[in-house]
């Protein structure tokens, strides 16, 4: 299975487990993820979500071939189930990154309570060369953690940072070796989950209440430009430098 679910002492983990293809996800992965949330939502149970790579490798994004055969298309594609899913979830949701963590792999740590880091990982948004737009509203969220500036950095260049800067912006919470990162963010997705379940519920609602319209917005918004930048000249152009194994040329384009 490319994505493992477990439950125990509360905690269900959702765990990437492709690591052959760098994690990258697929519109199957997607939709098991986002069944996951929807079980953890429902399940009594279950008090926290912990989110978790591989050993050297969090997430390598979409997977590029997978998704030009089914690019998403509408709100009822498995992606933007997941994207409704995490940014929604009542409950805590914690993310144990051990490696690299690009496109989505980053963007989804921005809708996570907690985020623990090896001191080895990598975060990149590499949309613009690429020839696409940010998404899962991270043109939003991105700028309310690390400043218009900073956000504008990582987002208009799409350049890759480490773990010390993604800490630095705000959105890694500690870092750790990379052989204890795993450990720590379940014993810390632990500890929520001994805690009293409508207090984190209340809680986690109070902080993002206000925000939550905005990010479903948002979300949405970034989907329809995304869509159409996916069907463009320069999309198609990166893509196939991509499979190619070439830089690609956008100086032909406007």
């Amino acid at each position: 299975m490319d994505i493992l679910v477990e439950r125990a002492d509360g905690v269900l983990t959702i765990a990437f487990n492709r690591p052959d293809r760098k994690n990258a996800i697929t519109a199957a992965m997607y939709q098991a993820m986002a069944d996951a949330l929807v079980e953890a939502h429902s399940d009594a149970s279950v008090r926290a979500i912990l989110i978790r790579g591989s050993i050297g490798i969090f997430s390598a994004g979409n997977d590029l071939e997978d998704f030009m055969k089914s690019p998403a298309g509408g709100e009822n594609s498995p992606v933007f189930q997941f994207l409704r899913g995490i940014s929604s979830a009542e409950k805590p949701v914690v993310a144990s990154v051990a490696g690299p963590a690009v496109g989505i792999g980053t963007t989804l740590l921005l809708h996570c309570d907690l985020v623990y880091a090896a001191e080895s990982a990598t975060f990149s948004l590499p949309f613009t060369q690429l020839g696409l737009c940010p998404e899962a509203a991270s043109s939003l969220l991105l700028q309310r953690v690390a400043g218009y500036q900073g956000a504008a950095e990582k987002l208009l260049l799409g350049e890759a940072f480490d773990a010390k800067e993604a800490q630095r912006m705000g959105f890694v919470n500690r870092l750790l070796p990379v052989a204890e990162v795993d450990a720590f963010a379940k014993a810390q997705a632990l500890k929520l989950a001994a805690l009293p379940a409508s207090s984190l519920r209340v809680t986690k609602a109070l902080m993002k209440r206000a925000a939550q319209h905005e990010i479903q917005t948002q979300i949405a918004e970034e989907a329809v430009h995304f869509g159409k930048m996916l069907l463009a000249p320069e999309a198609r152009e990166a893509f196939k430098a991509f499979f190619e194994k070439r830089k690609p040329d956008f100086r032909q384009f406007d």
